[in-house]
């Protein structure tokens, strides 16, 4: 029988684990090593973990930490990184997973198209969008609540996990995956809560993310040096205040001085043009196309015409109209309320 080492990052994830490692006890036709690696919980996470039968790491709150730790006592030479709010489909679906990640050779990593879990109304056509991305497997679209199956010997080639921040980690080593390798769809899906855009309104939580992978692709390393509160724990989320997140970007600017901070832009303003690809996605998911003829038409007669210097230009100087004119206003009397 196939063995599989399953790594759960958790920091008081009490409520949420359960159903997770309830869903791995039922997996069949798999040897399973299930490691929960805690950030220092204070709800009682390590000993439910324990008493479900998980085996317990210790380590450094941060998931590239966490994660990290729980690969070094990894037995088996697969290992899936899940997140503790995830849910599986069926008995099989890991069994299934492993096949396809094995079949696609030493350099291949899986993941999941994803199904959100919703505990409220009203935003139905934002999550079906979303999900339907998760399903494109293209650079910019793999995230860690989107499952990660991995070759022991591949994630150390990689150098694991990135632990500089706490967050980002997913991003910075599927890129890694890409250039190095390639990513695989699995089959079936993956259910993942809902609970951070419920929580923290999903407007302004898509865009802080937009606005921290603008950042990210431009290397602006000095703006999440002190980020106040990018992505909070799980039990710290409330009512997201963009306010302070955007004040923070126009301070890092203004003190990195102005060859800098025209450098920052036009590589938000470069990143942002070469994901003009889900302007065309979004209008395909909109009119329930699911042959994405728009998408076909932008990577085929969009994109040829617009990589170049000038719309690179003309998306920096959108990009700044955008984050440090237009948003300010719009939060700051949004966050009044």
């Amino acid at each position: 029988m196939a063995e599989l080492t399953v790594v759960i990052p958790a920091y008081n994830e009490a409520a949420a684990l359960p159903a997770l490692l309830a869903d791995l006890r039922a997996q069949q036709g798999v040897a399973l090593q299930v490691i929960v690696a805690d950030g220092g919980s204070s709800d009682g996470t390590p000993v439910l973990a324990s008493h479900a039968g998980a085996q317990v790491v210790l380590a450094p709150r941060g998931r590239g930490a966490q994660m990290n730790a729980g690969a070094r006592a990894a037995r088996a030479g697969h290992l899936l990184f899940l997140h503790a709010d995830s849910r599986l489909e069926s008995p099989g679906q890991l069994r299934d997973a492993l096949a396809a990640t094995t079949h696609a050779g030493a350099h291949a990593a899986g993941h999941w198209a994803l199904r959100f879990a919703l505990t409220r109304s009203g935003r139905e056509r934002f999550f079906r969008h979303l999900e339907a991305k998760t399903a494109l497997n293209r650079p910019g679209t793999v995230n860690g609540d989107q499952g990660l199956l991995i070759g022991a010997g591949f994630l150390r080639e990689l150098g694991g996990f990135d632990e500089r921040l706490t967050f980002l980690e997913d991003q910075r080593l599927a890129g890694k995956i890409f250039a190095a390798g390639r990513f695989i769809l699995l089959p079936g899906r993956l259910t993942t809560s809902a609970r951070r855009f419920e929580r923290e309104g999903a407007a302004r939580r898509y865009t802080l993310m937009a606005m921290i992978m603008g950042l990210h692709a431009a290397g602006a390393d000095e703006y999440f040096a002190g980020a106040p509160g990018v992505y909070a724990t799980q039990d710290a989320t409330g009512r997201l205040r963009l306010g302070p997140h955007l004040a923070h970007a126009r301070r890092v600017l203004r003190q990195a001085g102005w060859r800098r901070a025209l450098q920052i832009v036009w590589r938000a303003g470069r990143y942002t043009r070469q994901n003009s690809w889900q302007l065309f996605f979004c209008g395909d998911v909109a009119l329930g196309r699911e042959q994405r003829p728009l998408l076909r038409f932008h990577d085929r007669f969009f994109r040829p015409v617009t990589d170049n210097i000038v719309f690179d230009a003309l998306a920096a100087a959108l990009v700044a109209l955008w984050f440090l004119l237009v948003l300010p206003v719009v939060y700051r009397i949004a966050d009044r309320d």
